[in-house]
């Protein structure tokens, strides 16, 4: 029985940007990423003013002009002229050489990601990825996460331990080889290799933890002996030392790495999210039954004090049931594991009457492979084929010339796959596809044989399956003419465009942006306010559908959502995505500061994320943040994005300072200028760019906020309403 902390609401944001002045950070928890952004038509240089922070580490920023004339002729300017036309030499003296971990320290995002706060998280998923890797060799059954409170991170497992033992080649320890230097490891492959099966590939995951360290401590148990060493920034502090065990822990064994990230190398603040690295570590719980995973934050407030004990004996099984909790399936979750030719397959799928989307899940050698891979590609031709040959068998189609396709097969369907391949094809070492061509073929051929003998033994399952998939076709057929008039009307041309939009003069996607409003009065002024040459505005009328409880023609039906997928150009669902083709790289959702306001965010993030959850792959969905206050003294005006920042406001006043507070409750208060200042002006206003990070969490949430199961939200709800500050409630 495994205790788990409720879920957690999934919207998390992050800022990477250099912050100055008065920055803070409110506590949120999520599966989605936030950044600032600007309009690329202004490039001018600009100071930063932070004003107000949203998300478990994340900031928001809001720009302020600084005079033009900064930018006329300076001594600096001068110097770089000078600096150019130096630079023009070009020997063999401008050739560096990048020895050791240099080139991690040079270039840290080649290696994690990022150098915000994804690319912080990564460290601690090397060194967890480590230990899994020791429990899929069968060699450990346990690892310990701890986050310590001077924002270190501390991960043991009872695995064999790393050698001790004097290299060869290196001519030092094998610990301090694989610390220290880039692509030793033991996970190569081959007959030399110490992992039939391993995450890492390129031994290059705990050396660069070490180099992006202020510090790092080692600590292994092999053979009766306990060693250790301290590292700082890649480079060895102190000398491997090592000394015997007590006769009553002689037989321990296992490694224990702590470190600190280096300050120098992060954008962001180093402060690591519990929740984040729990839903990774819930993640490869999933995916080796055979593990368990404990987590621990420690903090100097005994309260915030965080633990729990991650150990699923149901595997992949367990998973399923974990996403569809709040959803109705058709019949019991399958799945099977099964091993040919080396490679294992281990799968786990079932059916909701309630769901009008799929939800896949790839990993390879527990890494999650969020772009898919030969693994995925697999399992979709495979469900695909089997359900049509059934369909045709049981007479249920009877017509010829008429197929199921895959996305009416796999509508309502949850399906996790996890392979095991000797000698994985990643792209880069963030591993976000599997390339092997091999592993298609065999998924392909075990899915095919395992759910034929399935839905054969077990008709009525097929029977609820293939009832839902010729619901979908039909429903697809019934809203055809709606996808032709989409398909059929050029985007591209003003006559096609919804008549409530305003178009901006901008023809580049790349430099336009759009703004959805909600209402004409808010769209007045947001048109009034704008910056015509790269600025659209659409007007909503009131709430749009909900599309997580529709399916696709009632969709296609339904006017607002026609004037989104026109006006912005998404083509039709299920096709492939092109970013070419929209209209607008940069869609700006800006919503009132009240219930409704936030009720009309969720749905259209519910039908973005639904429809062409692609969008927020490209970065291309942003959220407008409107302010809450103006303070009126005399003739200057303060605009004030939260509580904190109206009573600082307040604070800088003398103690009988007369002065007017205005609580703006929705973007049609506000006067054109007020609008464009505030929160249009690319110099001056706050966004947030959504991004998934976690797509199980994402899908769980969207589906209990937006879907069907009363229950499932009021729990949800509950839950998350234990969390918040009464003060904070805005009544």
């Amino acid at each position: 029985m495994v205790l788990l902390k409720p879920r957690p609401f999934a919207i998390r944001f992050l800022i990477s940007a250099s912050l100055r002045s008065r920055c803070r950070s409110l506590s949120s928890s999520s599966s989605v990423f936030c950044n600032v952004s600007r309009s690329p038509l202004l490039s001018k240089n600009r100071a930063s003013l932070c004003t107000g922070g949203v998300g478990s580490s994340g900031f928001l920023v809001r720009n302020a002009a600084v005079s033009t004339r900064a930018f006329m002729s300076t001594p600096t300017a001068a110097e770089a002229v000078h600096e150019s036309s130096g630079s023009k030499a070009y020997g063999s003296e401008q050739i560096q050489v990048l020895e050791g971990l240099d080139p991690v320290r040079k270039r840290p995002g080649m290696y994690i990601g990022s150098t915000g706060l994804r690319g912080l998280h990564h460290l601690v998923y090397e060194i967890l990825d480590n230990g899994v890797d020791e429990a899929q060799a069968g060699f450990a059954s346990r690892i310990d996460v701890v986050l310590l409170a001077d924002n270190s991170v501390s991960i043991t497992d009872n695995g064999r331990g790393i050698p001790t033992d004097f290299h060869p080649a290196t001519k030092k320890s094998a610990l301090e080889t694989v610390l220290t230097v880039l692509h030793a490891g033991g996970k190569f492959g081959g007959a030399s290799s110490g992992y039939s099966v391993s995450g890492g590939l390129h031994g290059v995951g705990l050396s660069v933890v070490n180099a992006l360290s202020e510090a790092l401590e080692v600590t292994v148990w092999r053979d009766g002996m306990e060693y250790k060493q301290t590292y700082s920034r890649g480079k060895p502090v102190t000398s491997l030392s090592c000394h015997e065990l007590p006769a009553e822990m002689g037989s321990r064994q296992g490694t224990c790495i702590r470190f600190w990230p280096d300050k120098e190398v992060f954008t962001t603040s180093i402060e690591f999210d519990y929740k984040t690295i729990a839903s990774r570590v819930r993640e490869l719980a999933f995916l080796n039954p055979e593990l368990t995973i404990a987590l621990r934050k420690e903090d100097i407030d005994p309260e915030k004090a965080e633990h729990n004990e991650y150990c699923y004996a149901g595997g992949l099984i367990e998973y399923v049931k974990w996403l569809n909790t709040d959803k109705n399936p058709l019949h019991e979750t399958v799945g099977f594991r099964k091993q040919i030719d080396g490679i294992t397959i281990d799968i786990a799928l079932e059916w909701c009457s309630d769901g009008y989307s799929d939800t896949l899940l790839g990993y390879a050698n527990s890494i999650r492979t969020v772009d898919g891979g030969t693994h995925i590609e697999g399992v979709k031709a495979a469900i695909t084929k089997t359900l049509n040959n059934l369909a045709k068998t049981s007479k249920v189609i009877k017509e010829k010339d008429i197929s199921l396709s895959g996305e009416h097969v796999r509508e309502g369907l949850t399906c996790v796959v996890s392979v095991k391949v000797p000698n994985p094809e990643f792209e880069g070492q963030t591993k976000t596809r599997l390339g092997n061509p091999e592993v298609r073929k065999v998924v392909d051929q075990s899915v095919l044989e395992y759910l034929s003998e399935y839905l054969e033994l077990h008709p009525d399952v097929l029977d609820s399956i293939l009832s839902k998939s010729l619901n979908a076709l039909k429903a697809a057929l019934a809203a055809k003419r709606a996808r032709e008039l989409v398909r059929q009307k050029s985007v591209l041309k003003s006559s096609s465009l919804p008549g409530k939009l305003a178009d901006c003069s901008a023809t580049d996607p790349t430099e336009a942006e759009i703004f959805i409003v909600e209402g004409d009065s808010a769209g007045g002024s947001a048109k009034q306010g704008r910056d015509r040459r790269f600025q659209a505005i659409l007007p909503l009328r009131g709430k749009i559908l909900n599309i997580e409880r529709k399916d696709e023609a009632a969709m296609y039906k339904n006017q607002e959502i026609q004037n989104l997928i026109l006006g912005l150009g998404l083509g039709v669902k299920g096709e492939d995505f092109k970013k070419e083709a929209l209209r607008y790289h940069k869609i700006i959702i800006l919503t009132d500061a009240d219930v409704d306001g936030a009720h009309i965010r969720t749905l259209l993030l519910t039908f973005f994320y639904r429809y062409q959850k692609a969008l927020f792959d490209e970065g291309c969905i942003y959220v407008g943040v409107p302010p809450l206050y103006k303070v009126e003294r005399g003739k200057q005006a303060h605009y004030c994005y939260d509580k904190e920042e109206l009573a600082h406001i307040q604070s800088t006043f003398p103690s009988n300072a007369s002065y007017n507070i205005q609580r703006f409750k929705g973007l049609g208060e506000m006067m054109p200028l007020q609008l464009w200042e505030t929160t249009m002006d690319p110099e001056r206003r706050v966004l947030k760019r959504m991004v998934v990070e976690d797509a199980a969490e994402a899908n769980m949430v969207f589906s209990s906020l937006m879907g069907a199961s009363v229950d499932v939200r009021k729990q949800l709800i509950q839950d998350s309403a234990r969390k918040i500050k009464l003060d904070d409630l805005d009544i």
